[in-house]
């Protein structure tokens, strides 16, 4: 982090069908480290929708977490399936955003769990009130995310799993004009190094507003961040990255 000058950078937990990888008290004990360098997003059992309620709300109330997250394409559920909804008041409720995955996959599984139309645009036209990022650009419909992030005021796109040099180029007008308030940084990491992204990212040539907005500002009003802590002395500039 210190050599790419990121100074904070957002920790998922991960729980997939049959276990957790990653529980959501490991994440807090890194936050609780380093609380200036992480902040948490949460991950629930979503086949057990009571128990990820009282979860999410243990992960938000008691650990300090900033967001949920939940891949769909692990669960083989679409983001308007019934099994989210009580998720979705939830963090309503607690004023944090949800976190999703759009676009094709990665690995070998379905990917229509990711299309933007109609999934996220009816979760958004059903909860007008949740903050949703869309993480993953939204490739090969990214035309459609970025519709849909135009159309709704709280959805919006991160751009983990992509390298910069990668980003396509109407996400790329789009963050250069209307979206502005829209994009946020993200890297994946640790699939990808933090100080590539980093360099990929001021070699795109940003005004210094419009960069700012995709590394940290956008990111702090979406995850309600709220100040920057104050700089790591090796850290050259603040930077929020919204990767997993």
């Amino acid at each position: 982090m210190d050599a790419a000058g990121i100074q904070q950078l957002m920790l998922s937990a991960w729980c997939r069908p049959g276990r957790w990888l990653i529980s959501n008290d490991e994440v807090a004990a890194h936050v609780e480290a380093f609380p200036d360098r992480f902040a948490g997003v949460a991950a629930v059992d979503l086949t057990n929708p009571v128990a990820a309620v009282r979860e999410l709300d243990r992960a938000v109330r008691q650990l300090g977490f900033k967001a949920l997250r939940v891949v769909p394409w692990l669960w083989r559920l679409p983001p308007n399936d019934k099994l989210y909804y009580p998720l979705y008041v939830k963090c309503i409720e607690l004023d944090i955003p949800f976190c999703t995955q759009v676009g094709h996959t990665g690995p070998l599984m379905p990917s229509e769990t990711g299309r933007p139309v109609s999934y996220i645009d009816e979760v958004a036209l059903t909860f007008p009130e949740l903050r949703i990022v869309c993480g993953h650009i939204g490739h090969p419909w990214t035309d459609e995310m970025i519709g849909v992030a135009w159309k709704h005021d709280n959805v919006y796109i991160d751009t983990s799993a992509y390298l910069p040099r990668y980003y396509p180029p109407q996400l790329l007008q789009f963050l250069r004009t209307y979206g502005r308030d829209k994009v946020l940084f993200g890297t994946n990491f640790p699939q990808l190094p933090l100080d590539k992204c980093m360099e990929q990212v001021r070699d795109l040539g940003l005004p210094p507003n419009i960069e700012n907005k995709l590394l940290f500002v956008n990111a702090r009003r979406v995850f309600r961040l709220g100040a920057l802590p104050v700089t790591h002395p090796a850290v050259p500039a603040p930077t929020t990255g919204t990767g997993e």
